[in-house]
């Protein structure tokens, strides 16, 4: 327990620090790539599936490049629906949703980390979003009601947590009977070699964590998810060379697309 504690503090030390920073981020897609070098968050949210629209829509230090895909693309979110963000970060996807929920729906931003819920609320201030909160919390321990949700959807975050299983079945409870899950994470395809699984670094940077795509499939099986599908990202390989240049990681996790209903 004491070592997942020191992992679950570096992850939360790390996005405090991206945080802080605003949109020139920290590392492992947030502002440079796993081995310090920097990147370009426009070309970098574009190549994971955002649209210059959704760039020119959501406020500027919201998004900070942080995650593998674009959840909003595949929710298929509707006018009054209710949406929940596991790992909101700067709140980019939760202002993405709210557009399309319009000012009858609601989206909550959920984050473990105090820095980014700030920096949150922030944005949300300053934008004049008022369908819009984020609330801090723990996605293992969601600050939300039982069968309150349409959506729930998360970019890039799972991957981090320790307890992913609790993850699946915290999402299944907050879902509303046909609620649906749309999130994009990273997941492996292959064993880790031990070196990187060790690597606070590739820990907190969305690698290391990253559990085998069947594994996933069996937890929310078990959670009670229906009509799951697992769909590896087209572009998937080249988004994770950009993240860690010569070191083939690509062959062992892939950013994934995962779906289900409830």
């Amino acid at each position: 327990m004491k070592g997942k504690e020191k992992i679950k503090e570096s992850i939360r030390k790390k996005y405090s620090e991206v945080a802080i920073k605003g949109s020139s981020g920290g590392c492992c897609s947030g502002g440079c790539s796993c081995n310090g070098e920097p990147i370009d968050i426009y070309n970098t949210t574009v190549n994971i599936g955002y649209t210059e629209e959704d760039l020119a829509t959501a406020p500027v230090d919201s998004n900070m490049g942080l995650g593998c895909g674009n959840p909003i693309a595949i929710a298929n979110l509707k006018e009054g629906e209710t949406v929940l963000d596991l790992g909101c970060g700067g709140g980019f996807d939760c202002f993405l949703a709210s557009t399309r929920v319009g000012d009858t729906g609601h989206v909550i931003g959920v984050d473990m980390t105090p820095e980014m819920i700030q920096l949150a609320r922030k944005n949300a201030e300053e934008g004049g979003y008022t369908n819009v909160e984020f609330r801090l919390g723990e996605i293992e321990h969601l600050p939300v009601a039982d069968e309150s949700v349409d959506v729930i959807i998360s970019n890039c975050v799972i991957n981090l947590s320790l307890d992913k299983e609790s993850v699946f079945k915290e999402a299944y409870r907050v879902l509303k009977p046909g609620g649906r899950l749309s999130i994009s994470d990273v997941v492996a395809t292959a064993e880790l070699p031990n070196e990187i699984k060790q690597d606070l670094n590739m820990i907190t940077g969305c690698i290391a964590g990253a559990e085998y795509v069947e594994n996933i499939r069996k937890m929310m099986d078990k959670a009670g998810f229906k009509d799951i599908k697992l769909t590896p990202k087209d572009n998937g390989k080249e988004i994770i060379k950009s993240w860690v240049p010569n070191r083939n990681i690509e062959d062992y996790v892939i950013p994934y697309i995962i779906e289900a209903t409830k």
